[in-house]
């Protein structure tokens, strides 16, 4: 039996009529537009951010079935990194915004060499230990890495493009910057997941046993998720640096990637847009409802609970199958 035969054909709205294009386009006009519909520009580039991070975690665990509880620590390899070069070494910020996508990488890589020995929640507990490592690795080190302040002291310098003068320091300049490194990430995801890795992804998901027995080389798969999910989260970090023009050490805590399983979920994984609406969902909820009481994080969690129960495939895969013929 050939991979192609293990793999549902895809059955949502864009997956039929637009397809993989009509889906990147619908990312894209819908990150475009953020900056324009919410009330502040700041609030646009966290969903930006967080959105780009759910997309990279959704490889994994929407994509390949792999439930991972330490992916902060690439969305934080990539901040510290891009932070620690501009600060240290006073490499320009595109640069230094493209190594920490690198170093999420090699987290990712790391991640699989040690946790692939593993799997189910055993996987599950590795992942969140490495994760839990990088933390204390910070808070450490605090010499380099700044400890419980985070680290601070670097900011994105004007660049020049065609004569263009860019200013990062300027909301909506910054912004675009970042939507612009987004576009780069997504458009790969598209093509990744299009391709016969991206069927091999969903034949493990599926069925991982049969996957194997077709003669799959499972293991590699896994492992070369992990690292392309680490460059994609990296790079929101490495974003997420430049937005803030710090780097907080909870970019490294358990709960930003229980935050990214939430995102994922909410959205709908294994969708490609579904982890995009789920971070704008859930970010503009964070800061929305904060603004009218401090109890927002149980008003969260009642909204999340409630989406899970009446949305259980997540807000955009119950509007796709809702609308399948």
């Amino acid at each position: 039996m050939s991979v192609a035969q293990t793999v549902p054909a895809p059955t949502g709205l864009l997956a039929r009529r637009f397809g993989p294009v009509g889906s990147l386009a619908l990312a894209l006009v819908f990150l475009a537009v953020l900056p324009l519909v919410l009330p502040y520009t700041s609030l646009a580039g966290t969903v930006l951010v967080m959105g780009l991070f759910a997309a990279g975690y959704n490889l994994v665990f929407g994509y390949a079935g792999i439930l991972s509880l330490g992916h902060a620590a690439m969305f934080g390899g990539g901040a510290y990194t891009t932070g620690l070069l501009m600060l240290k070494l006073g490499l320009s910020w595109p640069l230094a915004v493209v190594a920490g996508a690198v170093a999420g990488a090699l987290v990712g890589i790391v991640f699989a060499a040690l946790a692939l020995r593993t799997r189910g929640i055993y996987f599950a507990m590795v992942t969140l230990a490495l994760g839990q490592c990088g933390y204390q690795l910070a808070i450490t080190f605090a010499d380099v890495t700044g400890g419980d302040n985070g680290l601070r002291g670097f900011v994105a310098a004007p660049i020049e493009i065609g004569g263009l003068v860019l200013d990062p320091a300027q909301p909506m300049v910054r912004y675009y910057l970042m939507f612009g490194f987004a576009a780069v990430a997504l458009a790969g995801l598209a093509r990744v997941l299009v391709s016969p890795f991206g069927m091999v992804l969903r034949a493990m998901r599926e069925n991982l046993p049969r996957a194997r027995a077709c003669g799959l080389d499972v293991r590699g798969a896994k492992a070369l998720a992990l690292a392309l999910s680490g460059l994609v989260c990296g790079l929101a970090g490495s974003l997420y640096a430049i937005h803030l023009s710090t780097v907080p050490v909870d970019t490294l805590g358990y709960h930003l990637s229980g935050q990214a399983v939430m995102m994922t979920l909410l959205g709908g994984m294994g969708t490609f847009f579904g982890p995009l609406l789920g971070a704008a969902l859930f970010v503009g909820a964070e800061h929305l409802v904060s603004d009218v009481t401090e109890y927002w994080q149980t008003v969260v969690g009642i909204l999340f609970i409630g989406f899970v129960l009446f949305c259980p495939k997540g807000v955009w895969g119950t509007f796709e199958g809702a609308r399948q013929p």
